[in-house]
């Protein structure tokens, strides 16, 4: 359904991703010349606001998290003019008819953003289906988290599906929107070197981090309900690693490249509850220091004693010819040292070194793709350091560097939900998650889970301003490989 809609329909609007990401998002898009021309955009939440005061909390919203090189008074001012409100409970129907009658007619198209916690969502389709708001012209976007295991992520996606069909429906996860991740996808397809060695006779292992620098700030209830698994590896790591592992599509569009992604998640290899407490690692990060700041427990931030694990590392395996017997490794935790997420592909070592005795350890080659804090892609190779060579050439491990920032310094970087809302708007699922996708994400996950429970796995204390618990070192050096923490 590529056609852009007339009208955005946003719940949740009242709420901190609306106010940090979706409206300066939808600000930046607008300033820029990229909405549709005739778009409005209706707020709605259980907050009272009007027209008016929504446009003015709208306004507020734009002043603080808004760069400054992008604060246009003009541009803030039009803007806004595009803007209403409506309140209502999305638990209740009653409230329904009033939306739909300030929404008027979408016979233009509609799309509809659902930021709600997931127990609402099946109120809210009801609500919207009860007063002709899901019909063959409006699509359904839905903020994560989708379930917290299959069979309520089921509940959830059957729930949207009595409403609206797959091709009308686009599942959010903001890391598809990022402009390096998008990246891979160039790196891998648009450059012919690549591909010949990007296999199990090239690659040695797979490195996938996402480190957080941060503790609960004001998430502690959905994070002591969900954990790490479930709150990171869950949708953001099995995208990244999909996109690494999977075989080249036959163009780029929403169907090709989804069939590929789905194809690496039925490949992923269940991890049986026996092997659960060797491929995996648990930990809940304790007192310490994080950038020169003492920060306190999990359990002293949450007030309470808690199982749940603030960082997980995981030995995964894709069973297919392209990458037998390749490890696969997924790392993510909170109060890490650094704030990061990369991937690093450590290719196989040469089979033969002419160098040796002479030129030192050769080091197998590595790419890295760095998506934040910087964005940046760098090839590690070997090379020769300067000099006569009267005792033996010496060879230095160097980067080759790729720069986002430097090389696309006319360019604005753009935040993720400016893609993703303007591809909604626009009706372009290419980075929206279909319901295959994350029903195999969830399989896997509950596998891990059922055996933490078997093997009463409980989280190893690490220090706050670590990598972690040693555990997660074992877990890849016994296979001789290093973590990339530099």
């Amino acid at each position: 359904m590529r056609q852009p809609v007339s009208k955005l329909l946003l719940f949740g609007a009242t709420g901190d991703l609306a106010q940090r990401m979706l409206l300066p998002s939808l600000f930046g898009l607008h300033a820029d010349g990229l909405l549709p021309e005739d778009l409005t955009i209706t707020g709605t939440a259980r907050s009272d606001h009007d027209d008016a005061s929504f446009r003015k909390f709208t306004k507020a919203a734009l002043d603080e998290f808004l760069p400054d090189d992008r604060k246009d008074a003009e541009a803030i001012k039009t803007f806004l003019h595009r803007i209403g409100y409506q309140p209502v409970d999305a638990s209740k129907t009653e409230g329904f008819p009033a939306l739909a009658e300030n929404v008027g007619d979408v016979a233009g198209g509609l799309a509809i953003f659902l930021s709600t916690a997931p127990s609402l969502f099946e109120a809210t389709i009801k609500g919207l289906e009860s007063v002709g708001l899901a019909g063959d012209t409006v699509r359904i976007g839905l903020e994560k988290p989708l379930g917290y295991d299959l069979e309520s992520s089921r509940e959830i996606n059957d729930a949207v599906a009595s409403a609206f069909p797959e091709e009308r429906i686009f599942r959010i996860d903001h890391y598809l929107g990022k402009e390096t991740v998008q990246n891979i996808l160039a790196l891998r397809f648009g450059n012919s070197f690549f591909e010949p060695v990007w296999n199990a006779r090239g690659i040695d292992n797979v490195q996938i981090t996402i480190a957080e620098t941060v503790g609960l700030e004001d998430r502690a209830g959905y994070y002591e309900g969900a954990g790490a698994l479930r709150d990171m590896v869950q949708n953001h790591m099995l995208q990244l690693l999909a996109l690494i592992a999977m075989e080249p599509p036959a163009r780029f569009d929403g169907t090709a490249i989804r069939d590929e992604k789905a194809k690496v998640f039925r490949s992923l290899r269940q991890i049986a509850p026996e092997d659960v407490p060797h491929s995996t690692v648990t930990g809940q990060y304790g007192d310490g220091a994080v950038g020169g700041a003492i920060v306190k427990s999990y359990a002293e931030e949450l007030g309470k004693p808690s199982k749940t694990e603030t960082f997980v590392a995981i030995k995964a395996h894709v069973d297919n010819w392209r990458w037998q017997g390749v490890p696969f490794y997924l790392r993510t935790g909170k109060r890490m040292p650094a704030r990061r997420s990369e991937i690093a592909i450590q290719f196989k070592a040469v089979p033969h070194s002419m160098f040796a005795g002479r030129g030192g350890v050769l080091q197998p080659n590595m790419l890295i793709i760095r998506l934040q804090p910087e964005e940046y892609v760098q090839l590690l190779v070997m090379a020769k350091e300067p000099g006569l060579d009267r005792d033996g050439i010496r060879l230095r491990e160097v980067p080759l560097n790729l720069s986002m920032d430097a090389e696309f310094a006319g360019s604005r970087r753009r935040i993720a939900y400016e893609r993703l809302l303007l591809d909604l708007i626009e009706g372009d699922q290419t980075l929206f998650v279909r319901r295959d996708e994350v029903e195999a994400q969830w399989q896997w996950i509950d596998a891990i889970r059922k055996g933490w429970d078997i093997n009463d796995v409980k989280p190893k204390s690490y220090g706050s301003g670590s990598w972690g618990p040693s555990a997660a070192v074992a877990l890849t050096e016994r296979d001789g490989v290093t973590w990339q923490d530099d």
